[in-house]
């Protein structure tokens, strides 16, 4: 019996690539024990992606057969192809450990792949065809089938595996795997014939005379197939003479005939499936009839079929059955597939079909994607099938079905570079190279990238890219990246350089190309973008070239956006004020998140945008999520107190200040766009930014009203309204009330000088281009009364005259800026007249009477009451004033409600029981998203605005805004509508009781 041979190390292991070293070692032993051979032998000439797994099959047929192992292991070229095969595939290792007698296969020295004659004439054979009839019909020659299939791939897998570069292999190893599945359906519809047939001659001759097409469609008719993939197919029937069959039990028969070859495929035998026959690309998909005539195919064509339908029918190719009928079939729907990029609705249809492949991927799958995924095969693809559909109209010469010969045929035409087409095929190549090896490891159906660190190994080691995981995983990051970037760098760049390289007379056709793509991915006005990419790209400065680099990504990343042609214009305005900076040179280049990140915040907001061409350097912000978040208060105030130190003037403090203000608004909004920040932090952030903002101007004003004598007044601030709930969003007012103290000084002084004071301030925070008004119309009497009053004068009138309205507005009364002293003598009052022991009957009819007048009243005119975000039904003040009541009702006793926030107010009334759960959740509900939307509405248009708006466009900006997917508007104004709704019912019976 042969001994382990002593010589062969466990390190000597190790470096043929075993991992399970002693379970190798025992593994040989027995392997030999099997075949008679020595170890030392046995690992001879050892090439594995995984020996460890190869050592496992082959002892697991040995067992079986050892016979059969002992012939291929005898064999050096038969050994070497076992070791390769094994290792690359322990699915075909059990297709061997099921066969033993297969392994035969694996003796031949072929040094071609199977032609698709040799692949068609060994699968009829296998079935017995003769004249278009398998011999049986029964299981055993659908096993016969699938076995003669698998010993044609077991044929191509040798081959590929064995390929000195197996990225170039890529595409003979594509071509022949679809020849071979062609061939498989050709031969399942032998049998299928057979069965349909049975005994009967009449059967028989009936079955001959029907005709029946298969179209390949996908990477089967492309010829690009993988190694187990689905094989999307169309059927085509008819009859071959109408006197002898009649159509309609032609259709009848073809219909057997389709389901039997499909059973014959992927039917439970026992020989395991093939793969599924997929009919799902059909007309009306599947719901249609499996099977129709080349007239209803064209007339479903001519009136039903989707654009997505004409992208799929690029790749269509007659792969079995009636090869007239196929090519009939070919020639009517081509001209229909060129001529549907002229289509009314074909950029909102491809720009859908897209949402539906992206809406497959789980989020957690999407940086492992091989196919969907960023940078994946589909950008590839993608790209290729859209400047073909764009181009194809014109040029018969780009009419191809195959990616990479599409890519040869788009660059002969002048369409993309050849270097760039080079490269997209090059990564193509290897994307497919990395499917391939993944579906043939468990002759499954996969497109995931594994996470595992071992898989990773063996995955590298199989496509020779990479011996170790953190090496396929740097290949597998290179080339995503490479092939985002060019997805976009070659759809665009035509525009930039092949146009301008044009003789004259043939650039105005160009140019209308280039017109066309840009509006086919959803510019509104193509011609004006091209100018400003033609004015960012020329050139020969550092700039231009930069630019002319990243200008093709930046634009399809433009074109997600709500609006790429503001996003465009505004970017160009920025270029032009930071292009020759070396950090915003540097972050173009090397930052793709900034980058990608910029064009989102500009396509999106015109709020961000105009800020940020007054604060081009906030492009700085987008390298880090870190300064994207608000500042806190502490922080702003010390800067704000700087700002005063450095300046002398007030003029020009204050100039600082509104620059300070600007800045930390662009952060927030730039923040809330992209999904750092959430709504409770916005209103945190703006509160804070408002506060600080106030506050250092009354420092300014004081300074510069107030003389050192008069240094004893006491002057403060009082936020009231959403400020002093400290729940403002963008475009709020700040609502305040004004407040001294005399403390000594003769009161007409004080008077004047606090006037003095709140002139100043309402001057100097003026900012035409960001505005802040300070509104004072919650004082006593409103609009009526002084602006700033005493505290005495406030406790006067509170005494003597305050409405009960008055009282309801001092429940978000909040001291924010001057004399610390004097907000807590205010606030002591205001909590005597806000926190009542009892509120009145009258008191609350009142109440109740003034919210029906604002909601008949201040609604602007001509309106829907529904839409207004503030005072529509089940909106803010909805929300706001019935927790109002609460807190007049019951703050007194309970202390937990004396907050100025709304929602922290109703949280109290829910868990004290004034407010049902359920009834308080649906308020909150309603208050939050109301509250989204009007910030939503603001970014969006860089205009405040408190109306939902009708316009489908501006309505589906807020949407993306506030995270739905793109072309939301039916359904952001469904849920605003069914929340308030909801909320307005449960505000009526608790509101008006």
């Amino acid at each position: 019996m042969p001994r382990f041979d002593d010589s062969l190390s466990l390190s000597a292991l190790a470096r043929l690539g075993f991992v399970e070293l002693s379970e190798a070692a025992a593994g040989l032993r027995e392997l030999s024990e099997l075949s008679g051979a020595s170890p030392a032998a046995l690992i001879e000439g050892l090439r594995s992606a995984d020996p460890d797994e190869a050592l496992a099959g082959l002892i697991r047929v040995a067992r079986r057969d050892p016979a059969a192992v002992v012939a291929v292991l005898s064999d050096e070229g038969a050994r070497t192809r076992a070791w390769t095969v094994f290792g690359a595939s322990p699915g075909l290792g059990r297709f061997f450990e099921r066969r033993p007698a297969e392994l035969v296969v694996l003796q031949e020295d072929r040094p071609a792949l199977p032609t698709a004659q040799e692949l068609g004439a060994e699968m009829l054979a296998s079935v017995g065809a003769d004249d278009g009839f398998a011999a049986t019909a029964d299981a055993a020659a659908r096993v016969r089938l699938r076995v003669a299939y698998r010993r044609a791939v077991v044929r191509i897998a040798v081959w590929d595996l064995a390929a000195p570069d197996p990225v170039d292999a890529v595409a003979p190893v594509a071509s022949a795997l679809a020849d071979a599945a062609s061939a498989a359906l050709e031969a399942a519809l032998a049998v299928a014939r057979a069965e349909v047939a049975g005994a009967s001659e009449d059967a028989r001759r009936d079955v001959a005379l029907t005709r029946l097409a298969i179209i390949g469609m996908g990477k089967t008719g492309a010829r690009e197939l993988n190694y187990v993939s689905d094989v999307d197919v169309i059927y085509v029937a008819g009859t071959e003479d109408e006197e002898r069959l009649d159509e309609s039990k032609a259709f009848d028969i073809a219909t057997r005939l389709a389901r039997s070859t499909m059973q014959a495929i992927s039917g439970i035998e026992a020989e395991p499936p093939l793969w599924e026959v997929d009919a799902a690309l059909r007309p009306e998909g599947k719901q249609g009839a499996l099977v129709r005539s080349l007239s209803s195919h064209v007339a479903y064509y001519d009136r039903w079929a989707k654009s997505w339908e004409f992208q799929a029918l690029l790749k269509a190719r007659a792969i079995a059955g009636d090869a007239d009928l196929g090519r009939e079939y070919l020639a009517a729907v081509q001209p229909k597939v060129w001529s549907s990029a002229a289509r009314e609705d074909f950029v909102g249809s491809v720009q859908r079909m897209r949402e539906r492949v992206t809406e497959h991927i789980a989020p957690e799958d999407v940086p492992y994607q091989l196919k969907l995924g960023p940078g994946g095969l589909r950008d590839i693809e993608f790209t290729v099938q859209l400047l073909q559909l764009v181009h194809g109209l014109t040029d018969p010469e780009i009419r191809t079905r195959g990616t990479l010969e599409s890519l040869d045929a788009l660059v002969l035409g002048g369409y993309i570079g050849r270097a760039e087409a080079a490269l997209f095929g090059r990564d193509y190549r290897v994307l497919r190279l990395i499917e391939h090896r993944l579906q043939l490891r468990e002759m499954q159906r996969t497109h995931l990238v594994p996470r595992e660190e071992e898989a990773l190994r063996v995955l590298g080691r199989a496509t020779g890219l990479a011996e170790t995981a953190d090496g396929i995983r740097r290949v597998w990051e290179d080339v995503r990246r490479e092939v985002r970037d060019l997805h976009t760098r070659l759809f665009y760049r035509p525009l930039l350089s092949a146009v301008a390289s044009l003789p004259e007379e043939e650039r105005t056709l160009s140019t209308d190309q280039a017109h066309d793509r840009l509006a086919a991915i959803g510019f509104r006005d193509p011609a004006g973008a091209l100018r400003h990419i033609g004015a960012l790209t020329t050139g020969l400065s550092r700039k231009a070239t930069i630019q002319r680099h990243l200008m093709p990504v930046m634009v399809r990343w433009f074109a997600d956006g709500t609006d790429p042609d503001y996003g465009l214009i505004a970017f160009r305005r920025i270029s032009e004020r930071l292009g020759d900076t070396p950090w915003f040179l540097r972050m173009l280049r090397d930052s793709s998140g900034a980058a990608e990140r910029l064009t989102r915040v500009l396509s999106t907001s015109r709020y961000i945008g105009e800020l940020m061409e007054w604060i081009p350097e906030s492009v700085a912000w987008l390298e880090s999520t870190e300064q994207l978040r608000p500042r806190p208060g502490r922080a702003l105030d010390e800067e704000a107190r700087a700002i005063q130190t450095r300046h002398e003037t007030i003029l020009d403090a204050m100039r600082s200040v509104r620059a300070l203000r600007r800045r930390e608004l662009l952060r927030t909004a730039m923040g809330a766009v992209l999904d750092v920040l959430t709504i409770d932090d916005v209103a945190a952030a703006l509160t804070a930014i408002t506060e600080a903002t106030i506050q250092a101007a009354l420092r300014a004003v004081r300074r510069d009203a107030v003389p050192a004598e008069d240094d004893a007044l006491d002057f403060s601030v009082i936020a009231m309204g959403r400020f002093g709930g400290a729940e403002l969003g963008f475009g709020s007012d700040a609502d305040v009330l004004f407040v001294y103290d005399a403390n000594g000084i003769e009161p007409q002084r004080a008077q004047q000088l606090a006037a003095r004071m709140v002139a100043g301030l309402r001057e100097h925070l003026t900012d035409h281009r960001l505005p802040l008004e300070l509104d004072a119309d919650l004082r006593p009497e409103g609009r009526n009364g002084p602006l700033v009053r005493s505290l005495d004068a406030y406790a006067e009138y509170y005494r003597r005259w305050s409405l009960s309205w008055e009282a309801q507005a001092l429940l978000r009364a909040r001291g924010v800026a001057g004399s610390h002293k004097l907000i807590e003598r205010f606030t002591s009052l205001a909590d005597g007249v806000r926190y009542p022991e009892a509120l009145d009957v009258n008191s609350l009819r009142e109440i109740k009477r003034i919210k029906a007048r604002v909601e008949g009243e201040r609604l602007p005119q001509g309106v829907d009451p529904r839409r207004h975000l503030k005072l529509g039904p089940g909106t803010l003040s909805d929300v706001e004033w019935l927790i109002q009541i609460v807190q007049l009702e019951h703050a007194h006793a309970v202390p937990a409600l004396r907050t100025t926030s709304t929602l922290a107010a109703l949280d109290v009334a829910v868990g004290a029981g004034f407010v049902p759960e359920e009834a308080g959740e649906r308020l909150r509900e309603a208050w939050r998203l109301s509250s989204r939307l009007r910030s939503a509405m603001t970014l969006l248009t860089g205009q405040t605005k408190d109306v939902l708006p009708a316009d489908p466009r501006e309505l589906d900006g807020v949407g993306r805004i506030l995270g739905y997917p793109d072309r939301s508007a039916v359904a952001v104004e469904e849920e605003y509508l069914r929340v308030t709704r909801r909320a307005r019912k449960v505000f009526e019976t608790l509101f008006y009781g």
